[in-house]
């Protein structure tokens, strides 16, 4: 099992910046990438952005490429997106995952941080 939790979330004006952070706890070792998605209300759940582990490889969705940037902490099992240039559509709930599925989908997933981007 791997337990991930999310903080850093909040209320910030449009084109202003948070930092999100997630750490990871537990069979760390068994994870081949972590990712960002975020579910606004009443639309689906969408992909942020992932990064492989431990290479590094990053991905990121359109939407949020050249504003959005993810980083990690290897020492402290922690994984962090970096949000500038914010704007009132990056307004949801930002979840973290990780896949413990080399080709398979996210199985651990956090409990999710609220991200309010005002006008």
């Amino acid at each position: 099992q791997v337990q991930m939790v999310e903080s850093g979330g909040g209320l910030v004006q449009a084109g202003g910046s948070l930092r999100l952070s997630c750490a990871a706890s537990g069979r760390t070792f068994s994870v081949y990438r972590m990712g960002w998605f975020r579910q606004a209300p009443g639309k689906e759940r969408e992909f942020v952005g992932r990064m492989r582990w431990p290479e590094g490889n990053l991905e990121y969705a359109e939407s949020v490429k050249d504003r959005f940037t993810i980083s990690r902490d290897n020492a402290k099992n922690t994984l962090y997106l970096q949000m500038n240039s914010l704007k009132p559509e990056d307004t949801a709930v930002y979840y973290c995952a990780a896949s413990s599925n080399r080709f398979g989908g996210y199985n651990y997933w956090g409990q999710g941080t609220q991200v309010t981007v005002s006008s």
